[in-house]
This record gives C-alpha cells, sequence and structure tokens, in this order.
C-alpha cells in the first residue's frame, strides 16, 4: 500500500509540478518583457485613478484661488503684476500630498479630495 501512494504522490507532483514550472516561466517571462501585472500593480493603478479623480474634483477650485498666472493677468481683480506661478506650485503640492495620504490611508476619492482642499485653505 505504502508503494502505491508514493507512485500516486509522484505521478501527482510531476503533473501539478510541471504545470507550476510553466506558469513560472511564463511570469518570468512577461516579467522580462515588462508586460506582467501582479497584484501590486493593480493597486498601484487603481491608487493613480483614484488621485486622478480627487485632483479632478479640486482642479476648478484649484484654478480660481490659485490662478495661473496668465489667466491672473485677464481676469479682473487680481494684480497682473504678482506672480502666482509660486503660489500656485506650493498649494498643489500640499495638496498632492494631502490626497495621497488620505488615499493610503482607506478615504474614499470624495473625502480625499476634501482632505486636499482643508489643506490648502480652500
Amino acid at each position: 500500500m505504502p508503494v502505491i501512494r508514493w507512485l500516486i504522490s509522484k505521478t501527482i507532483h510531476f503533473f501539478l509540478g510541471s504545470a507550476h514550472e510553466r506558469r513560472s516561466n511564463a511570469i518570468a517571462k512577461q516579467k522580462e518583457d515588462g508586460t506582467f501585472e501582479g497584484t501590486s500593480a493593480g493597486k498601484a493603478h487603481n491608487f493613480e485613478e483614484q488621485y486622478a479623480a480627487a485632483v479632478r474634483l479640486l482642479r476648478t477650485r484649484i484654478d480660481q484661488d490659485f490662478p495661473d498666472t496668465y489667466y491672473a493677468r485677464l481676469s479682473s481683480g487680481r494684480n497682473s503684476a504678482y506672480d502666482y506661478g509660486q503660489d500656485r506650485a506650493v498649494a498643489i503640492d500640499t495638496m498632492s500630498i494631502a490626497i495621497a495620504m488620505a488615499l493610503r490611508n482607506g478615504a474614499t476619492v470624495q473625502q480625499a479630495a476634501m482632505a486636499g482642499a482643508a489643506s490648502i485653505g480652500i
């Protein structure tokens, strides 16, 4: 009886082991080609989509409170001689950090957008 169990286990290992080896070789080839997407790639892709959606939610509010220098010159009520670029860059950096941290901590897109807005006071 032990001989039959040994023979069955070796047969199963032969067939399943070769399938596992083929799958491993296929994954290695995909990694070399740069086409492999594992579970971590899916999470990163999802994070990027959520981040982009949160930024899109805040885009108009950022443009109103921290205008691009070109648009600041065209709008009334703005100092056309003042360079708004530095203020805008600092605001976007601060907002980006707040959005990323909120998303990493499990916030929804809307909550992350609100955290980004609160970080720059809009």
